[in-house]
């Protein structure tokens, strides 16, 4: 008697094993849960995948100043946090520049953010969507030297969908200016 109870207690414990890995395929839920690779996958995109930047050729008298514009692209139906962030644990997007050679930043200006509501938050938040401008004002001094040169600049990013927010990533850019 007792073999027989080791043999349907065994018996239970794998049926249980199998159903409760077995993937349902029946119902609305089931068929939009995602499989763990699925999952896994999510967290691994990086928000530079929904996200583009450009930069156009700039020219500065020598002793003068020109605004630079860099142009966000963000792919439909995902947003960017503003610059500032509605809250402090949100990634704000940033520029950041590295110029030299006579020319240096005046400021970077932001461009007025979007409010809205997402499903991931209780309150509004402050996001740009589709192609948002950032301007930074670049002064060359009257030293510096004529002619063409190139600016690293680096514009940090966390994209989301109306669910999940993706990765921050950072993307490289170079600001061509000629000063004259």
């Amino acid at each position: 008697m007792p073999r027989r109870n080791l043999f349907l207690i065994i018996s239970l414990a794998i049926l249980v094993l199998f159903s409760a890995c077995s993937r349902t395929t029946g119902g609305p839920s089931a068929r939009n849960a995602p499989t763990p690779t699925e999952s896994s996958a999510v967290s691994l995109v990086s928000s530079i995948n929904f996200v583009r930047a450009t930069t156009a050729e700039l020219q500065i008298p020598a002793g003068g100043s020109a605004d630079a514009i860099v142009r966000v692209a963000i792919q439909s139906g995902y947003h960017i946090n503003a610059n500032p962030a509605t809250d402090s644990y949100l990634r704000a997007t940033e520029l950041a520049l590295q110029p030299g050679d006579g020319v240096s930043v005046g400021f970077i200006s932001y461009p007025s953010a979007l409010t809205k509501k997402f499903s991931f938050s209780k309150k509004p938040i402050a996001v740009y969507e589709g192609e948002a401008a950032i301007k930074v004002m670049l002064k060359a001094a009257s030293s510096a030297p004529k002619g063409p040169h190139s600016f690293a600049a680096k514009l940090s990013v966390q994209a989301c969908d109306d669910q999940v927010c993706y990765a921050p990533g950072t993307i490289d850019l170079s600001i061509p200016v000629t000063v004259k």
